[in-house]
This record gives structure tokens, sequence and C-alpha cells, in this order.
């Protein structure tokens, strides 16, 4: 098959779309090797993703007005490409495909992450909501089959697009395999000296939004004295203003931000953590509870939604908005030997779900399913 994809968040983006972009093609290529990857990017940056030219063909735009208005030709320019081509299926990687898409001649699915801007409409702009659903409906429609992250993603599409279920298709993310090396002790010391962290602490990883809750979190550690570091690893966004005045306003200086953390260290930082808190309030999946249960560290998130998928049954699950009951899990974790050593063991077993191969295999399967449907 000649399968190509909307590539710019794997080249571009750092965190969630891009993380599920780049770990979703190097399996594929990797453990499909017969297919032909074609990489459809408005530019390419190597910084985070360096593919094998011969594994995937990068097709970025070659007119000058395409080079310039980069969005038009991702939105509008890039169905004739396809066609040119020759394209058996196209897969929008990250919740849009092409508008005026050749739906005659090209099959095409889309992944949808989240409809987190429909769920919790105050934290977006009304002119982003209005973009956000006009592509997200416009590919459900369009594309031949979705794929939903989780059954949390696949219940909201039916619920806000009124999309048939049988049109649904859930294949979990998976993990990139770097997680799961453990990493000897002398290279974790050399990252505990390059980003100055303590020699116990709870991790934080997540983009600094007001969503991702934070907030409640370094709360939970100073209302109820705990007394040990928290690492934050995120982008920061202007919520970050309120947990900073939070910080000052009470002389916390246990809080520690690491900023340009390197993709590469994240595995051993991680392997380096006591525990690993993720308070989100909502989410699509939630990759870094993945990421904390590949390198066996027990974790701590929220109830509800999809977090459960992600975490699965030795997981602490708590009420993100309440401080006690944040504060108890996380007291708990740290006092229990056996009960870390439990939640590592069933952790880690529970991620081996969502391994490369079984991500790849399950997104082929659909890749064949519409194939045959054709």
């Amino acid at each position: 098959m000649r399968i190509g994809y909307d590539a710019k968040q794997a080249f571009f983006n750092k965190s969630g779309l891009g993380s599920y972009s780049r770990n979703l093609l190097h399996g594929l290529a990797k453990n499909y090797p017969e297919n032909e990857y074609f990489l459809y990017t408005p530019g390419i940056d190597f910084g985070l993703f360096e593919p094998q030219p011969d594994q995937f063909s990068i097709k970025a735009p070659k007119k000058l007005f395409h080079r310039i208005f980069r969005s038009y030709w991702r939105s509008f320019s890039l169905s004739r490409q396809l066609n040119m081509d020759r394209i058996d299926i196209f897969h929008g990687l990250t919740h849009e495909i092409p508008y005026n898409f050749p739906m005659n001649k090209i099959k095409s699915l889309v992944t949808i992450h989240d409809l987190i801007f429909l769920r919790l409409p105050h934290l977006y702009r009304a002119i982003d909501r209005s973009v956000y659903e006009h592509k997200i409906r416009y590919a459900c429609a369009t594309s031949n089959r979705i794929i939903a992250v989780s059954k949390q993603t696949a219940m909201d599409i039916m619920d806000f697009f009124d999309v048939n279920e049988e049109k649904i298709d859930v294949v979990y993310q998976g993990c990139n395999p770097m997680f799961s090396r453990d990493l000897p002790q002398v290279e974790k010391e050399i990252l505990r000296l390059k980003y100055l962290l303590p020699k116990s602490f709870i991790l934080y990883v997540g983009t600094i939004e007001e969503r991702k809750n934070l907030l409640t979190l370094i709360k939970a550690l100073y209302y109820s004295k705990i007394d040990i570091p928290l690492v934050v690893i995120g982008k920061h966004t202007r919520y970050l203003n309120r947990i900073i005045e939070f910080i000052e306003m009470h002389g916390l200086i246990n809080v520690i931000f690491c900023d340009a953390v390197q993709n590469q260290d994240l595995p051993g930082i991680y392997q380096l953590a006591d525990l690993f808190v993720y308070p989100s309030i909502f989410e699509g999946f939630g990759i870094p509870i993945l990421e904390a249960l590949y390198s066996k560290v027990p974790v701590i998130t929220s109830k509800g939604g999809c977090f459960a998928e992600a975490g699965g049954p030795s997981t602490l699950y708590v009420d993100p908005n309440n401080v006690d009951e944040m504060a108890a899990a996380i007291k708990k974790v740290l006092s229990d030997k056996r009960l870390k050593e439990t939640m590592i063991k069933d952790g880690y077993r529970h991620a081996r779900k969502f391994d490369e191969e079984k991500v790849s295999s399950n997104i082929i399967n659909v890749y064949q399913q519409v194939v045959d449907n054709a």
C-alpha cells in the first residue's frame, strides 16, 4: 500500500500530538516495511524527527506561494498532491484531513485525540473552538473510518458529532520504546547532575496549563506538609503565573521547574522519580501516564474519563479537584513500600499492552478494513 500522512506535528510538535505521530510512523515502518510511506509536511525540521530515507518519502511544498502560505497548502492544495503521488490511503494523524478530498479515488482515515475544546469550552477562545469544530466535523464526515485514541474519545465523537459507532475504531496510542529501557545507574546520575535534580522527588510532566491542574498538586503538597521536592517538566503558558504567585506567596522552595529537557533524557528522569502525579482534569488519553508506567514509576492520576484506560488497575485514582484526597494518596504511596512495588510491577505489565508492535498491528488492521470495504 502507498500510505500518506499529515506529518506536520511529527516534525514540529514536541508533546502529545507529535509523540503520537512519531511513535506510530516509526512502528509502522519498522514492523510493516512492505508498505510505502509518504510524509506530507509544510516544513521540515529534523530536530525532533529525522525519518530514514529508505523508509519514508518526505513531501513538502515546492511552489513559492505554498512555501509562504503553508497552511493553505496543507488544507487546500494537498489533495491534488495526493492524487499525483497515487496514494491508496491517507491518514490524518491529528484531527484533520485536507479539504476537497478526492473521496472517490483515495481512502482516508483520521485520528481524533480528544474533543476537550467542546468538553471545556471556557479554556478556549471562541474563534479557536469554531476552527477546531469545523475541521474535525469535516474530517469525521469525509473519512472512511475514524480512529479514536480512547473509549472516552470515541464516546465524545458519537455524542458531539452524531457519528455512528460502527465507523469508529478505538486504537490506543503507543509509547516510545526508549521508555522501556532500564538505564544504568551511572547514566541516571549524570542526568541528575545535568538537570540539578534532588535525590528524591515527585515528577510532573505535561503542559503547564489550567486543564492539567498543576496548582492543585502543589497545594496538596503544601497544605499537607509533604516534604519532598516536586520536579515539573512542561511547556509554559499564562497559567504558570498563577502557580508562581502561589509559590511566592507561601515561600515554597521545593518546586523545581526543568526547562528545555531533551526528549532523549526523559526516560532517565522518569526512572529517577519516586512517584509520578498527573492531576489533569480531562484528557483524550494521557501519554505521560504510559511513559511513567513503562519507566517503572508508580502513578497517581485522576478519576473518570480516559485515565483508567491509560493507567490500568494498579494506578491510584483521585478527584483532581480534591486537595486532601490527592495528598492522602501521595502519602500512601511514599510510605508503603509494598504498595509501591506492586504498583510498579503491575503498572509495567499493563503498559506492555501498548507495545509498538501491538499498536502497529491494530493500525494496519484498520487500514486493511478500509481497503477491503473499497
